[in-house]
């Protein structure tokens, strides 16, 4: 199924991934999280619940799977889940993970089927890392990135929240670990949404992505832009990969979003920035519904989707 064919919204984007947030439950507690709109749920989806759900997305055309949380490693049947979705033959199975138990889980995800790794790590300060995660784990998190980059895994990314008075200036500190381990760097723009938990530390904190962006500019060797990723620009400089991220009042971001999300308590979730318009998956599942009706509510969900930022 080519790009044309794919099942569109109404603003004609095509539909070509799908992020699933396998638990609410976090081991950090990092001080600009959004937790994806939803707290913690007393009960998860089963692995042949998350199955299902990417069985439904296989049939209307989704190609990549995206697993995150909370934290998805926290689950103790992360290598099973990754198995159940790997079987159905999507053309990327990735994780979003902070790294502390990334070190205990790699080699097994691997062999499961897992294609890709992002590591959310905001900064190599032993301090600063405590201060925004309420955790002192740093070092389980440097060993978990390491054999991950040792494990076969191509791309292995770290995300990197930028912060201003925090850790903007350490990018160059991050660009060269990433560098030295064959590693991608994500740059982030702190994002501000409707469930964000403390406004005054975005507002705070807030780092102009576009000055940084210049500054690249200047220093690549090559830029490319990455049309279906919300144009992002990625920078290589020496040998190194450096990729922005900025969706805050970013048109181009709505205009080129192609993700649909599923919460931990099996919502699907149309919008990243919207918590007001999610749609029950897992009640209908748990209801024995057709895979036909099952699908309807997908479409139902794919014709809700709006860009967030029109103009």
């Amino acid at each position: 199924m080519d790009i044309e064919t794919k099942v569109k919204d109404r603003y004609e984007r095509p539909t070509l991934s799908l992020r699933i947030s396998i638990t609410g439950r976090c081991n950090v507690n990092c001080v600009y999280c959004h937790h994806d709109g939803i707290l913690p749920q007393k009960s998860e989806m089963t692995p042949d619940e998350i199955y299902q759900i990417c069985k439904l997305a296989k049939m209307i055309g989704i190609e990549k799977i995206r697993l995150s949380g909370g934290e998805p490693l926290i689950r103790k049947d992360i290598v099973e889940i990754t198995e159940k979705i790997a079987s159905l033959d999507f053309k990327d199975i990735s994780i979003t993970t902070n790294g502390i138990l990334l070190e205990k889980y790699v080699e097994e995800l691997v062999k499961a089927g897992l294609n890709r790794i992002n590591v959310s790590l905001d900064t190599l300060d032993y301090d600063l890392y405590k201060y925004i995660t309420k955790s002192n784990k740093l070092e389980d998190v440097k060993k978990g990135i390491l054999a991950a980059s040792k494990s076969g895994i191509n791309p292995v990314k770290i995300n990197m929240v930028v912060m201003k008075d925090l850790n903007h200036n350490e990018i160059d500190e991050m660009f060269e670990f990433c560098k030295e381990n064959n590693i991608i760097l994500q740059l982030i723009e702190l994002l501000k949404t409707e469930s964000c938990d403390d406004t005054d530390f975005i507002n705070k904190h807030h780092y102009n992505i576009n000055e940084l962006e210049e500054e690249l500019e200047n220093k690549a060797d090559t830029v490319k832009t990455r049309e279906f990723m919300q144009d992002r620009k990625k920078y290589y400089i020496d040998n190194g990969e450096i990729e922005i991220v900025k969706p805050m009042d970013n048109t181009k971001f709505c205009k080129n979003c192609t993700r649909l999300r599923i919460t931990p308590n099996g919502k699907i979730k149309p919008c990243l920035l919207k918590n007001d318009n999610l749609v029950d998956i897992i009640t209908p599942i748990r209801e024995n519904k057709t895979l036909e009706e099952l699908k309807e509510i997908f479409l139902y969900a794919i014709n809700k989707r709006e860009p967030y930022y029109k103009s």
